[in-house]
């Protein structure tokens, strides 16, 4: 009851919002995710937005997995996930240092066509052509290479990077650090949080990426998971069933239920960013200049 009266009205409000908020986000999660551990000849059970699977079985995810071309997207997804992730965040954070902690001529024609950039992007066809002429085409550098540095993520790492106090590059000068030293031994190791932020933002894009995928990949075995996700459930191409056949019978494959097998793959689509979350999102509350300078 305490807690009652020290609620106020407008708080109790806010958190039925954001209860009602959560459950609207994660029913429909727990429904694909019984639907995938449903038995296929129970499925058509679970009605409605049943969070409860009707039997269980793991068949769902043995014909999936029995995919080579499921199972090499995933390891495409990641590594274009993982490698895409490191280049961004080392070469935004290169450019949000010189922007924010260096004077050169010319800096706020810089900052000012930046800006024109993030306003004015250019299309997709100049953008095709040029990976092309590049000959970057059914590479994976055509989707390292876009958007290398997203600018709009640029200036709020620049901001970031402003925070760290100038006694502290002063005083790894005077010890004879360089640029790059001080780059990468002081405002790296004091920036994980915006990194971090940075680095979420950056590896749930390469993760969910698919467009220009589907436009600059044009070899199956090259396409991330995502595209072949596409693939099943938007373009309903039931030629994932094939590689079921190594490890099922004919009627066993013909028992599945083809829903189910779509809840399969959009939950294993998902649990990766769901590990990842956690792992960064730990960065979020700490201070990043906590005991840096006492004054």
């Amino acid at each position: 009851m305490r807690f009652f009266k020290k609620t106020s009205k407008s708080q109790i409000i806010i958190s039925i919002i954001f209860l009602f908020i959560s459950f609207s986000i994660l029913i429909p999660l727990l429904n694909l995710l019984a639907m995938s551990f449903s038995d296929p000849l129970r499925v058509h059970e679970l009605s409605g937005l049943g969070i409860i699977p009707k039997g269980f079985s793991l068949i769902n995810y043995e014909v999936l997995f029995s995919n080579p071309l499921i199972v090499r997207s995933i390891f495409n997804s990641l590594f274009i996930t993982i490698v895409g992730t490191l280049l961004n965040l080392f070469f935004t954070a290169l450019a949000a240092y010189v922007l924010a902690k260096t004077e050169f001529i010319g800096k706020k024609f810089v900052m000012f066509f930046l800006i024109v950039i993030m306003v004015l992007e250019p299309g997709l066809i100049p953008e095709y052509l040029l990976v092309r002429d590049l000959g970057l085409l059914d590479s994976y550098a055509s989707l390292f290479l876009y958007k290398m540095i997203n600018i709009f993520y640029l200036f709020i790492l620049v901001r970031f990077f402003e925070d760290v106090p100038d006694s502290i590059l002063e005083a790894a000068r005077i010890d004879g650090a360089g640029h790059f030293k001080i780059f990468t031994s002081i405002m790296l190791p004091l920036s994980k949080p915006g990194l971090a932020t940075m680095g979420l933002f950056y590896a749930v894009y390469h993760w969910n990426e698919y467009f220009r995928a589907t436009i600059y990949l044009t070899t199956p075995e090259k396409w991330p998971l995502q595209v072949v996700l596409r693939q099943f459930v938007v373009e309903r191409d039931n030629t994932t069933l094939l590689g079921a056949q190594n490890v099922l019978s004919y009627e066993q494959v013909a028992a599945l239920d083809f829903g189910s097998l779509q809840a399969g793959t959009i939950i294993i689509s998902i649990v990766p960013l769901l590990i990842f979350y956690p792992l960064i999102l730990k960065y979020y509350a700490k201070g990043a200049l906590e005991g840096g300078v006492k004054d």
